[in-house]
């Protein structure tokens, strides 16, 4: 794994977002940097996110409009549940749905018009140990076009594909604010199917004690689902579940809500047992949470809060990716000019 220790800082301009966030753009060489945080639950981008689901239609969808146009194809965002896939690029679904989230992304940096041509350098990532095996084919599975022109809401996106740059996940989260990280901390970045771990030592990356492991919402998602049905035969609604996951309220009748609660808080101490197996301990070392796993244990997890802190941001990647992607390639075109 190559880490490129950055330094915090930025030249890039700022601009509102559509929920008046302030989030900076970041450019290279003409080309505008974008953002994706393929996750399995949710993809990401500074300014959006949506439901990690993709159908594909022969004809236009009559009830839904949160569609793309590609090749030919229809294809209805959110639609389903992806299941978990290691290696990203084995299949077309996580092409389109990075071309939806790039698509979305552009539509709120406000490119509404009929036309809209945009030249951009993607910037995506992969969980800490997989992207060393991962980074180039990946790179090249997104790059497979050179150029594309998606439709979407009665609009035509022709998108020019400068470059892609492969990031490790959690660590480009938090680039940014690297000089706020005293002493020792553990990052626990917990997504839908995996949750990666780092140590950082005065904000530095220490590369052998990172981690991914296999221990994502989903798997507590199957937790609920499995201790509910076995203990009164219902069957909730995958729905119903999820939006359980996402706000952490939990909106049922008992038995249900106390089943629900006890599989959250058997999952919540896993996530805690797999840091003490990995020399986490709550005494002697900060521990900083994120991704959307990050809200289940600051719920319904037991944690001494003077050395625990929380990042709810679901998007806080794909912002990172952007940032760290920015500074590598102003690195690399300084040092092709010595």
């Amino acid at each position: 794994m190559d880490f490129f220790i950055l330094v915090t800082g930025t030249d890039a301009g700022e601009r509102e977002d559509y929920m008046t966030e302030k989030i900076r753009e970041y450019s290279m060489n003409g080309a505008l940097i974008i953002g994706v945080d393929n996750g399995y639950g949710n993809m990401k981008t500074a300014r959006r996110c949506f439901k990690t689901a993709i159908a594909k239609y022969d004809s236009a969808p009559v009830l839904s409009r949160d569609y793309i146009e590609y090749d030919g194809g229809y294809y209805v965002i959110g639609e389903g549940r992806k299941g978990f896939v290691a290696d990203k690029q084995t299949d077309d679904d996580n092409y389109m749905l990075t071309l939806a989230a790039i698509v979305k992304e552009l539509e709120a940096r406000g490119m509404t018009d009929s036309v809209n041509r945009a030249r951009i350098h993607l910037a995506v990532g992969l969980p800490l140990k997989w992207v060393q095996a991962q980074r180039e084919d990946f790179k090249r599975y997104m790059l497979r076009n050179s150029s594309v022109e998606v439709g979407y809401k009665d609009r035509l996106y022709c998108i020019e594909f400068a470059g892609c740059t492969v990031m490790p996940q959690c660590y480009s989260a938090v680039t940014e604010n690297l000089k706020d990280f005293a002493g020792v901390t553990l990052l626990a970045d917990i997504g839908n199917g995996t949750m990666n771990l780092m140590y950082l030592n005065n904000g530095r990356p220490m590369e052998s004690k990172a981690w991914t492991e296999k221990l994502g919402v989903f798997q507590c998602f199957q937790k609920i689902h499995n201790m509910v049905q076995d203990k009164t035969g219902d069957n909730l609604m995958d729905d119903v579940i999820d939006n359980i996951l996402r706000s952490g309220k939990i909106e049922l009748p008992d038995p249900h809500a106390s089943l629900v609660e006890k599989a959250i808080c058997d999952y919540v101490e896993e996530i805690f047992q797999k840091l003490r197996d990995h020399e986490y301990n709550e005494k002697l070392m900060k521990v900083y949470f994120m991704g959307g796993g990050a809200r289940l244990v600051e719920n319904f997890g037991e944690y001494n809060p003077e050395n625990t802190v929380f990042n709810n941001d679901i998007r806080a990647n794909a912002k990172g990716y952007e940032y760290y992607c920015y500074m590598l390639l102003r690195h690399q075109e300084r040092a092709g000019r010595r």
